[in-house]
């Protein structure tokens, strides 16, 4: 007789918790709003972030499809570093992919280079960081070395012409820096590749 009652009280229990499961992402996002508040830096409130989730998923409906786990996780990651995944800042991407091997969709968090360059200043160690295009007119030499350096002056006409390099310059609060070059050919192959 008592077999019969845990039987029964396990079947109730397991009822119970498929029904407090979240039945769309909408729900989950709520439901994971506590976590969530307490993972966010207090540079974004809790309100804010949960808003830009909703609106994530509003706007790509294959981000509702993903699977909870992968979203949340995904969501969780952007939380944790204080970044705003998906608006126009362009910090951090909430990306639906198809797992090959599962089948499913899955959410995937993806760093934006707007988000690499706020999370390099609030650590505390750079003084500056950017990054700039270079276009056909504009004058633009670097070169590597015991004494590297790199100069760029934008042509002051209204047709620049096409963009051909792109490059990023930082400076240390201890005085050091560095910069990177790349053509634009080679950071569209980078981009086909990765």
């Amino acid at each position: 007789m008592s077999s019969v009652k845990n039987k029964l009280a396990t079947k109730a229990d397991n009822n119970i918790a498929e029904t407090n499961e979240p039945k769309n992402m909408k729900q989950w996002i709520t439901m994971m709003e506590p976590q969530i508040a307490k993972a966010l830096p207090s540079v974004i409130t809790p309100e804010r972030f949960t808003r830009m989730a909703l609106t994530a998923i509003s706007t790509n409906p294959k981000l509702a499809a993903s699977t909870p786990q992968s979203f949340m996780g995904a969501l969780m990651n952007a939380a944790q570093l204080g970044l705003e995944p998906n608006t126009p800042l362009g910090q951090a991407y909430l990306i639906p992919f198809k797992n090959g091997k599962t089948g499913n969709l899955e959410t995937q968090f993806q760093i934006g280079y707007k988000g690499l360059i706020d999370l390099a200043h609030r650590s505390g160690g750079f003084k500056v960081i950017y990054a700039k295009e270079v276009y056909e007119e504009d004058d633009f030499d670097y070169e590597f070395g015991l004494e590297p350096k790199l100069t760029h002056k934008p042509y002051v006409g209204s047709d620049r012409g096409k963009v051909i390099y792109y490059y990023a310059v930082f400076t240390l609060v201890n005085g050091g820096f560095g910069f990177e070059a790349m053509s634009k050919a080679d950071a569209d192959a980078h981009a086909r590749r990765f």
